[in-house]
């Protein structure tokens, strides 16, 4: 009895050492799939979420991670900081367009293109890849033009005989330096994947776009899936190469799916790389710095004004910026505050003028989500118009009205005679008795005039006649 109670111990005991060292769960085993969302415009935020992502990937051992996408493009700078992270990435990058009415449009694309393994769910589209700081497609080039195969186009576009454009880019050659640069891009991005690059080079000049399944049917993206449970099925056993040449078999059929949040960086980024916030923070500091030279020691607008200003320019170094624009800005509120101290109309008019041609020219590009908004450019502009008329105008004329208190209030206030001897005595003035001297001789109850103030007595004076008063007629 007690041998057939120490094996059954024995045999608990085995078991549960056997529970403990195998791996309970998917995430134990490394088979964790990470999911990063960009939704909305890419720029310096979205870029810093995803190598904060990816960094934690490696960090865990991730299975993969799911670049889950739904923009309209953004900011060059930021699109390849993000590609560089995805190509240098150890572990496997799955871009993914998703849901269903999702895009990845320009910047969107090339990131689709870096990606190990592209996908998109139903009802989706790519494209419109043309590099959207220079305005449009490259001039010359017609919509419909035949590819560099020399394929004409597909699904219902109309044919057109191709043309010589050398001289349309010698019109414009920043276009097409900036256009051949981008299509060597995407053909580099699709070289090293293995996908279609004569669509890619499409999607730069003639802004081509494709829906989910006809990206699949030309090669542009690997797999469609209607949710990430049929994505990770279908991910399962396949072979990637990732940076340093290592190649891997995904494992995701069981892994365990977790989102990654943006981080308090990438959040704080999100906000104060909005141009529109940006902007408004450049004003409130470069105000609050006059208001606080006008009037030192209220302390408070000094601080604000400082720290909203710096926080201004960090965002705006973070942006394609214009520095003409912020000069012209810069010019605006100087001939503003000169308005307010010496009205002119024309000086006032002429800074509101360079204010708003410089907010307009602020931001370079047309990248989607980073123009500043008519309103707020307009809204701010009346704003501090007004505050400069208005708030400036009214200290200026504060400080030039006479003194209320102290040694000039004091000059030419009546001073009525308690006492007199000599030439000195006492007198009642503003409300005190005060000790005074004088070059005259007064009587008590006469009334004189204030003339200076030394230390705490009052020089004073016989108050000149008031005009009618005389003697009799």
């Amino acid at each position: 009895m007690q041998t057939m109670k120490a094996a059954l111990v024995a045999a608990i005991t085995v078991v549960a050492l056997t529970c403990c060292l195998l791996p309970s769960s998917a995430e134990e085993s490394g088979r964790v799939a990470l999911i990063v969302s960009i939704d909305g415009a890419i720029g310096p935020a979205s870029a810093s979420y995803v190598k904060e992502a990816l960094a934690k990937a490696s960090e865990r051992r991730a299975e993969v991670v799911l670049l889950r996408m739904n923009t309209p493009g953004g900011l060059n700078s930021s699109m390849r900081e993000i590609i560089a992270d995805v190509l240098a990435s150890p572990i496997p990058v799955i871009g993914y367009v998703a849901p269903s009415g999702a895009h990845a449009a320009s910047a969107g694309t090339y990131i689709l293109y870096a990606t190990h393994i592209a996908a998109m769910a139903p009802g989706t589209n790519i494209g419109a890849a043309t590099p959207v700081q220079i305005g449009g497609p490259l001039p010359g080039l017609p919509s419909g033009a035949p590819d560099k195969g020399g394929k004409d186009k597909k699904d219902g576009d109309q044919q057109s005989e191709p043309k010589d454009h050398s001289k349309d880019q010698l019109k414009d050659p920043m276009t097409a330096k900036a256009t051949n640069d981008a299509v060597a891009f995407i053909r580099s991005l699709a070289e090293l994947r293995g996908r279609n690059a004569d669509w890619g080079e499409k999607a730069v000049r003639e802004a081509a776009t494709l829906s989910a399944n006809g990206a699949l049917e030309a090669h542009a993206i690997d797999l469609v899936a209607r949710d990430q449970a049929e994505l990770l099925r279908q991910l399962d056993g396949r072979v990637v190469e990732v940076a340093g040449g290592k190649t891997q078999r995904l494992a995701t059929r069981d892994a365990v799916v977790e989102a990654v949040d943006p981080g308090r960086i990438s959040r704080f980024l999100a906000v104060i790389t909005d141009p529109n916030v940006a902007f408004i923070l450049l004003m409130i500091g470069i105000y609050g710095l006059i208001f606080e030279f006008m009037s030192p020691g209220a302390v408070a607008p000094g601080v604000v004004g400082a720290i909203c200003l710096l926080i201004g320019l960090y965002a705006l170094n973070l942006l394609p910026v214009n520095y003409a624009g912020f000069a012209l800005m810069l010019v605006g509120l100087v001939l503003l505050t000169i308005e307010a101290f010496n009205p002119t109309v024309v000086v006032g008019l002429g800074g509101i003028i360079a204010f708003v041609l410089g907010a307009l020219m602020l931001v370079r590009g047309e990248a989607p989500g980073y123009q500043l908004s008519w309103w707020v450019i307009g809204i701010t502009a009346a704003v501090f118009t007004g505050f400069a008329l208005v708030v400036l105008g009214s200290l200026r004329r504060v400080r030039s009205a006479p003194a209320l208190v102290g040694a000039k209030a004091m000059r030419g206030l009546p001073a009525e005679v308690l006492d007199w001897n000599g030439n000195e005595g006492h007198v009642f003035a503003h409300g005190e008795r005060w000790q005074a001297r004088g070059a005259e001789t007064f009587k008590p109850g006469e009334m004189a005039e204030v003339a200076s103030v030394i230390d705490l007595t009052l020089l004073i004076r016989r108050a000149p006649a008031r005009t009618g008063e005389g003697g009799p007629s």
